[in-house]
Parts: C-alpha cells; structure tokens; sequence
C-alpha cells in the first residue's frame, strides 16, 4: 500500500537572525519525541531561512528612485518598498494596483519579488520587511549537510514560498529552494493505462511536495514552519530549483 505522510512540527520557536536554525529544529524535533529518518524530506518555510540569515531590509533606510517613485504611483505602494523591489529584481514584467510582478534576481516570477511584511516583529517608526534568501538552493544544501553532520542521516530540504498563479486566484507553497529532492519527475516514454508514449509529461514533483506541506504550514498564525514529508522513495536523480526555472526561449506567458 503506498501512503505519504506530512508531520507537523510544533512549537518551534520565533527564529532571529544568527540562530543555528539546524540546532534548533534538531532539538525540537527530539523534544516533541518525533524521530528523524533517514528519506525524510523537510520542507522549511522561507520566512523562517531568511530570518536566521538576517535578510530584514529596514525601509527607513531606503532612498528610492524617480523609477520607484513612477511606479509606486501606479502600484499605490510605498517608493520605499518599490525600490527593494526594483533591488532584488532583473525586470519588471507586470504592474497593477497593489501588486508588481516581477523577475527576481533569483530567477524567478515573482510578485513584489518575493519581499514580505507579514509573521514579521517591526517598529511603526523604522518598518521593516523580509528579503527572500540570497540563494535557496544553497542555503538547502548547507541546511541538508549540517543535519547529516549531526545526525548522520540523509534527508532532503526544501524551502518553500507562497506564490500566486497565473489564470487561477489563490496562493500556493511553491519550492525555491531544495536539495537532496528530485525536483523534476520525467515520465516522457513510460506508457500510460492504454498503452500509450507520454511525449511530454514531466511532473513538478518538487513544487507538489512543497504545495501539500503548505496544507499544514498555513499561512496566517499557525506558527508550522516545518513540515516532514515521509514517503517519497529515495533516488540518486536530485538537483535544484535553479534546473526547472523554464528559460526564456520556451516561456510562452510573459
């Protein structure tokens, strides 16, 4: 019988910059008597990476440009944060009221590049808001082998983020981060119940696995950062995030 199991763990506590993050969800995971395997895959939520990695931009401190000034006039946002945007961003591909969508410098589609206020302490006098990591991926795989260092079992990781999607309204736990996961499951040539090629079938099976620990994760005041995903077979074929981003060339949508 195959079956997959998520496990929440709780009581995690409020991460600041310069925390041993490894340490203390080691130390949790003991206390509330949950035993790490071997296989596992740890989904950690990105606020929680980028926090004890101080990516906090305060925007007292930001001068903004007259680019930033133009579109915050168009964007009814704050200049301030239009150019922390404009800072972690390639191009700006859309912009509407409330929102811009932008191509980070990560590579990816984002809205307001991934930059966020809410979950986060910050002063009415000195506002300030949460970057997204300088480098997921790498941050995963320092994440995946300080676990191993410590207790010798390997695991994945993937830090997830909550995206909007295209023709569809709602947020979704997205991966932008991982290592130690086969991101990308290419059933091109298997057959189907008929008997039939797939031609072009690849499953975004790290964006799935992402998406259901975000079920419980919740985005509001759960406080679930990490969620244990038990189940996926292990495979030698991992990579990460940074392999499925579509180039340019076959990008039909912006």
């Amino acid at each position: 019988m195959k079956n997959l199991e998520l496990l929440a763990i709780e009581n995690i506590p409020l991460i600041e910059p310069g925390d041993d993050l490894v340490s203390i969800l080691i130390q949790t995971i003991k206390e509330e008597k949950i035993k790490l395997r071997r296989g596992d895959i740890l989904v950690i939520a990105q606020k929680v990476v980028s926090k004890s990695e101080n990516r906090y931009a305060f925007l007292n401190d930001v001068t903004p440009s007259s680019e930033a000034i133009r579109i915050a006039k168009n964007s009814d946002k704050d200049p301030k944060l239009v150019q922390l945007i404009l800072n972690e961003s390639i191009k700006v591909i859309r912009q509407g009221r409330g929102v811009i969508v932008v191509e980070n410098k990560l590579g990816f589609i984002h809205a307001n590049a991934g930059i966020d206020k809410s979950n986060i302490e910050s002063d009415a006098y000195n506002p300030k808001v949460l970057l997204l990591p300088k480098d997921p991926d790498n941050s995963a795989l320092k994440i995946k082998e300080e676990i191993f260092r410590q207790t010798k079992l390997k695991v994945g990781i993937i830090i997830n983020d909550s995206s909007g999607r295209a023709w569809r309204k709602g947020i979704v736990g997205i991966a932008i981060g991982s290592s130690g996961v086969e991101v990308l499951l290419n059933l091109r040539g298997q057959k189907d119940l008929y008997g039939n090629a797939l031609e072009i079938t690849e499953v975004g099976r790290v964006d799935e696995i992402a998406s259901a620990a975000s079920l419980l994760m919740g985005q509001a005041n759960e406080g679930l950062p990490v969620i244990i995903v038990r189940g996926i077979p292990e495979t030698s074929k991992v990579n990460n995030v940074k392999s499925i981003l579509r180039d340019k060339s076959e990008d039909l949508f912006r």
